[in-house]
Parts: structure tokens; sequence; C-alpha cells
């Protein structure tokens, strides 16, 4: 069933509600904390609520999975939630720092790539989920010379907060729950702490605002276009294979349209789906208006949306019962290092998770699916390995 069609709900909306249900966030740490609060409605379908310490705002996203992992394509996959954040976080950072060094722009067009693999087999438990460097291309048309322009870039992308996840290796961090009783979990590192009490169906509960921009926050934007030389996988199921050795690639371009807001068109070129616009702004705390979701809140959805999936891709290929799964996640960064006024690169702090699962399997059951679905999670694998941004800066005479 499409739940996500069927609520009758926006796909994105900020929460009315959010302290009185009990969505809110952690102790801000660096900068930003924020509170990612998911559960599953079927396999493959998902909501979050991703609650900001610094922004006090509060937002419920949902994500879907295209005909590869038999989903419906109703929202936005996993991966377009953290490519999204990224790149808005990289644009913040090039106008503030621009607007720091007097550069005037009359274009700026972001074009991102980000590149996962997926090796290994399933039944055998030795199928991993990795994360490649980054490539970004930056068009811009302003009046400054290339050294400008380039030094400019360079120093706004380190300036991320994304850009502390990505530079270090970092080890996330796991409390478990199965049918209301805290295990300690097996492989993965666990919580120096007990864990958080289960959110259950406090997402009924939220009520939505009235949206400040005309239409919607998301929207599907057509098929994908296809690169020649790249892997196109993505019929039925094609992502269910017990075996699998493939590398999944997905895109974005982000224009700042008249109204100040964000456009990202997300490309799903492997496995090959459809674009999904996403509309992002920061808060008012940050220099925006807060019409649409953040930075952060995408970034933070992406990672949890991700590993839920890799739970709803366990099960499926190996046909065990999971009958709900949920997960609280905190994620700490430091604010943007031009965006921010800190004048330093972005950090953030180790990823931590809170799983609870309510099935009718045995206890190690409950510790192998978290430690697979870590070890599937295309986005833990990208927090746990050192990564670069490839730059491209490109001059342009005239938008494009």
């Amino acid at each position: 069933m499409n739940r996500l069609a069927k609520s009758g709900l926006p796909l994105f909306f900020e929460l009315e509600n959010p302290e009185e249900i009990g969505f809110t966030a952690p102790e801000n740490r660096l900068g930003d904390s924020l509170t990612t609060s998911v559960r599953s409605l079927s396999v493959m379908q998902k909501e979050a609520v991703v609650a900001s310490s610094r922004t006090g705002k509060a937002w419920r996203l949902s994500s879907d999975e295209g005909a590869y992992l038999n989903g419906d394509d109703e929202a936005p996959c996993p991966l377009a939630f953290l490519t999204a954040g990224m790149i808005a976080s990289y644009t913040n950072e090039i106008v503030a720092l621009a607007a720091q060094r007097g550069v005037a722009f009359r274009h700026l067009r972001l074009t991102q790539d980000n590149f996962y693999t997926m090796e290994g087999s399933m039944p055998k438990r030795t199928m991993v989920g990795g994360a490649l460097p980054v490539e970004l291309e930056v068009e811009i048309d302003c009046d400054a010379d290339d050294k400008t322009i380039t030094d400019l870039v360079y120093n706004a992308v380190a300036a991320s907060p994304l850009n502390g996840l990505m530079r270090s290796s970092h080890t996330s961090v796991f409390a478990l729950a199965r049918n209301g009783v805290e295990l300690e979990p097996d492989r993965v590192a666990g919580l120096d702490r007990p864990i958080y009490p289960d959110p259950g169906d406090l997402f009924d509960l939220a009520r939505p605002m009235p949206l400040e921009v005309e239409g919607e926050l998301t929207w599907n934007g057509g098929e994908t276009p296809r690169i020649e030389g790249d892997a196109h996988a993505g019929g039925q199921g094609s992502s269910l294979q017990d075996e699998q050795k493939r590398q999944l690639h997905i895109g974005a371009i982000c224009t700042l349209r008249p109204d100040g807001i964000k456009e990202i068109t997300q490309l799903q070129y492997s496995p090959h789906g459809t674009n999904k616009i996403l509309l992002s702004e920061e808060a008012p705390i940050n220099g925006g208006q807060g019409r649409a979701p953040d930075a952060n809140t995408y970034i933070s959805a992406g990672i949890g949306f991700c590993f839920m999936t890799q739970f709803g891709r366990f099960v499926a290929m190996m046909k065990k019962d999971l009958e709900e799964y949920r997960i609280v996640q905190d994620t700490h960064f430091s604010l943007g290092g031009a965006s921010g006024g800190t004048g330093v690169a972005g950090t953030a702090d180790p990823v931590e998770t809170h799983v609870y699962l309510k099935t009718s399997e045995n206890e190690e059951f409950a510790r192998e699916i978290l430690d697979i679905s870590e070890q599937t999670c295309f986005l833990h694998a990208f927090c746990r390995t050192d990564l670069k941004t490839k730059l491209r800066v490109t001059r342009q005479t005239q938008a494009a």
C-alpha cells in the first residue's frame, strides 16, 4: 500500500507542535545539534521528523525508493537527502564568503555527483556499502579574477559543516532495543548511555504548519537523463539481488531562485530513476526565512533514511519477521566557517543512533540486523570514510 499517497499529507512540512508531542532537539554541542526520528511506513516508505536545537524548527520529511527496491517512487530516495543537504550547504558557504569578501556574482550554479558502492553477498553476510569521493562543479559569473574565485570556492567548501563528516573517519555509535528490552550491540560500537524512549506513534500526532511557498517543497521532475558509460540498473527489484557488485551515482544541481530559496534537482543516474526537486532555505537565525528545510535537516534525514532502508532490504532479502522498526538519531555540526562566522573549517561529531525493533525473531537476529544495516548503509560508510570533494570552477558569461 502506498501509505504516503493515501495519507493526504504533504511529503514535507514544518511541524506546528513538535515539543507538545515530544519531538525535541538534543543539547547544542557544536553549533547545531539535530534529533532525527524515523519510522518505517512500509518496506521502503519512511517518514522522519528532524528537530534542530539552533533553529527551533522541526520538519517532517518523507522518503521512498524506486522500482529497483520495489518501492513506489512517491518521495525522494534516502541518498537524495544527503546530496541535497550537501549542495545546499556548499551554496550557503559560497554565498556567505562572497559577501564577506565583497565578491558580487551574477550567476551561481552548483552541480554535484555522489558515488557509492555495494559489494558482496547478503546470504553470506559479506555485503558492504561504501562511499567514494564527491565531485563538485561551481559555475559562476562575476568580475573577480580566476584566482580570487578559485580561492573563494575552495575555502567555502572547507567551511561547510558537512566537511566535519567527510574529512575524517567517524565511527557511528548505537543503542538497541528488541520488543522494548535494551540489548548490548554486537559488532557495532555501543553508546555510553541508556537508550532513548521509543517515539512509537508520536508521528501520527504531528500537525503541519501552512506552507509559505507556492506549491510543494518537493515534486517529481521527470526521468533522469542517461549518461554514457554509467551503470543504469534500475529494473524491478534489481537492488535486491543476493550477490552484488555495483556503483551508485546520485547527482544534484542547485540554483538560487529570485526569492532566495535554493532549488535543487536531484538526479538518480544509477540505479536509474526519476528526478526529484527539493527546495531548501536556512532559518532566520542563519540568515534565511525558513520557508523550506535547511541543509543540516536534509543531511541528518538522509543518514537516518539510508540506515532504515538497510533494515527493510535485509528482511526482504532474508525473509525475516520485522513488524516495526524505528530509530532516533542525533547529529552534531559546527556552524559554517563563512555562514556562521567562525572562520574555520566545519566539524562534526560521530552519528549517534537508537534503534527500536518489534520482531518475533530472537535477540541474535536483532543484533545481526543492526550490524548488517550499519555495514551496508552507504551514509554510515560516508561517515566512516575520509573523503575529499573534487572541485572544478567554471567561469560563465551568462546564466545557464
